[in-house]
């Protein structure tokens, strides 16, 4: 006899629903992104908007595009 269980998706995805990519309302400075994306990847939210600033200033705007980006493609939470 063994101890074998089959995979159940329901089990280890969290019942089919994994984490979501949004713009959270309740730590937001302007739109939202830099704190959605904090909660999504686990980092903190300070953390992501200073590298957001470092992009807008050493990559020539970059930031400020990807900040727009996220703006209209992520949904509100």
């Amino acid at each position: 006899m063994s101890n074998y269980q089959p995979y159940q998706p329901s089990t280890y995805s969290g019942g089919g629903r994994g984490k979501r990519l949004v713009r959270r309302t309740d730590d937001k400075m302007i739109a939202g992104v830099c704190s959605g994306l904090a909660a999504y990847t686990g980092l903190d939210a300070n953390l992501i908007r200073i590298v957001l600033v470092l992009a807008v200033v050493f990559g020539f705007g970059t930031g400020i595009v990807l900040y727009a980006l996220g703006w209209l493609l992520m949904p509100k939470a």
